[in-house]
């Protein structure tokens, strides 16, 4: 095809009427609406004569903010009041609510890089002039913004527990329950509240006698504990009927996790994947969003600089017979100072030079050297007492971080596994190279076997590359709805909470939605 000489090409528009003006420098502070509406040639979107639609459907979907545990910050009563209005005014109104709603509703309020060094995770996010296209061209603009928050089974499921625990709440004319321990034998009209309350909550248990806690009524309240993330023990004590009467705990908990789901952005949760919850302790195969495979982890020390990071990647290879490159935080803190002492010490890992050879440790004046200065690198081979065991799971990234098997099995059985350097251990790392390794081989167990057998640093190529995510919820709902609570082993949920608030009274808003 021949080229359009210079002169033959389309010359810049360059006159613009006085709304067309306003408009874009209405626009201009929001890259992905000035590229829309660089794109449209300023033409009018929402305020256009078919934009009745698209108002309407915005309208709704702001409505929507208080259930996706979202601050009331999104004007959408002003936008109905301008519903009608023509004029630049009116247009960029609703395009930079548009702008506004969809990038928190589809990808968080927050920057999680910005609120804790531990978190290196990128939001990936559709474009907003992608969006509007979509709207757009929608023949349901409603439904297509339903399509904008996170898809995924878990964020569906918190967003279930979140109207639970804050509404609709039951009637007013519903008595509260009297603080006390009522538990299964009890005769007292406390316990008639107790019935009502659980039955106002869904978890009716009908009785003759209304006034005796029997074993119907105590099946009730634990299924309505297991519900709401407390322990199954069918006695409604102080914690119980505090969350009966309306003074719940879990609001927290289940805000920052929506937040945090909302980060995954883009990412297919329902592909299958490697998902490991760090506050849980555990790692994970899932496909179609349910775990085919599980196995208990243990994560970094609580130290600043040894917690595991937050982020996603892709894993490309099992390392069979791994070798030990030894990081080099922990060559010059700790094995340095030793070597100055005992040149002899950790004879188990060779000394390495920059091209990659043994350097004898006779020929080394290792006192010479400090941390800044020391030249070498520490590794260790392939062998029965190798740190990294017999496997490692790796996932290139810049922070050196990886999942793998250890020769020390005796921290699994600790119930909070905060043991390691910033690396992932794994409880049942040959398994999970089966696991992995199906799709990619004809026989997954064969074909470690044979790697294994052979003595060798061996990289089995994952065909396609897997992705990984290393997460940070210490709040999961189940299938079943029941609440799971883990400890804020790093204190990450404790910053996003106070980002969140935050975030919230930067608006000038107080709001139920951001208040435990």
């Amino acid at each position: 095809m021949p080229q359009l000489a210079l002169a033959d090409a389309p010359a810049p528009r360059l006159d613009f009427t006085a709304d067309e003006m306003q408009l874009a420098l209405a626009v201009s502070g929001d890259a992905g609406l000035a590229a829309w509406y660089g794109k449209t040639g300023l033409a009018p979107l929402f305020t256009a004569p078919d934009g009745a639609r698209l108002r309407s459907a915005l309208v709704l979907a702001m409505g929507t903010a208080r259930s996706h545990g979202l601050p009331d910050v999104y004007d959408d009563a002003a936008l109905a009041a301008m519903d009608g209005q023509t004029g630049p005014a009116a247009e960029a109104a609703f395009a930079r609510g548009f702008s506004r709603w969809t990038h928190d509703v589809g990808g968080g309020i927050l920057t999680p890089r910005s609120v804790d060094p531990g978190i290196r995770r990128d939001v990936p996010r559709v474009a907003t002039e992608t969006l509007l296209a979509r709207f757009a061209a929608a023949n349901d603009p409603a439904a297509m913004l339903d399509t904008v928050p996170p898809q995924s089974r878990d964020y569906r499921r918190l967003r279930e527990a979140l109207a639970a625990e804050i509404g609709p709440g039951v009637g007013a004319d519903v008595p509260l329950v009297p603080e006390g321990n009522w538990r299964e034998g009890m005769q007292d009209r406390g316990v008639s509240a107790l019935r009502t309350r659980l039955a106002a909550m869904g978890f009716a248990a009908d009785s003759a006698v209304p006034d005796l806690f029997d074993a119907p009524l105590a099946e009730q309240v634990a299924g309505f504990q297991r519900r709401v993330g407390l322990r199954p023990d069918g006695i409604a004590g102080p914690r119980t009927v505090a969350r009966l009467n309306g003074r719940g705990t879990g609001l927290r908990g289940l805000l920052i996790a929506l937040e945090r789901m909302r980060w995954m952005g883009t990412h297919d949760l329902d592909a299958r994947m490697v998902w490991v919850n760090l506050p849980e302790f555990t790692a994970e195969v899932r496909e179609g969003g349910h775990t085919v495979f599980e196995t208990r982890a243990v994560i970094g020390k609580s130290d600043p600089e040894m917690r595991t990071p937050e982020f996603s990647d892709e894993m490309e290879h099992v390392v069979v017979n791994p070798r030990w490159n030894v990081p080099r935080s922990i060559t010059v803190k700790e094995y340095l100072p030793r070597l100055q002492k005992n040149r002899n010490a950790v004879a188990h890992l060779d000394i390495v030079d920059g091209r990659g050879r043994v350097v004898a440790r006779d020929g080394i004046d290792f006192g010479r050297y400090t941390a800044a200065t020391f030249p070498y690198r520490m590794r260790q081979k392939p062998s029965e007492d190798n740190a990294l065991g017999e496997v490692k799971f790796i996932f290139p990234n810049s922070m050196n971080i990886y999942l793998h098997d250890t020769p020390s099995k005796g921290l699994f059985g600790e119930s909070r596994r905060a043991f390691s350097h910033g690396c992932i251990r794994i409880g049942r790392p040959v398994d999970l190279a089966h696991v992995l390794l199906q799709g990619s081989a004809a026989d997954p167990a064969a074909r470690y076997a044979r790697a294994r057998a052979s003595g060798k640093e061996t990289y089995l190529e994952l065909k396609p590359h897997l992705p990984v995510h290393l997460v940070y919820f210490t709040t999961v709902v189940d299938e079943d709805g029941s609440i799971r609570h883990f400890g804020d082993v790093y204190g990450r949920d404790a910053a996003v909470w106070a980002a969140l608030q935050k975030a919230g009274a930067a608006a000038g808003l107080e709001t139920a939605a951001l208040t435990d």
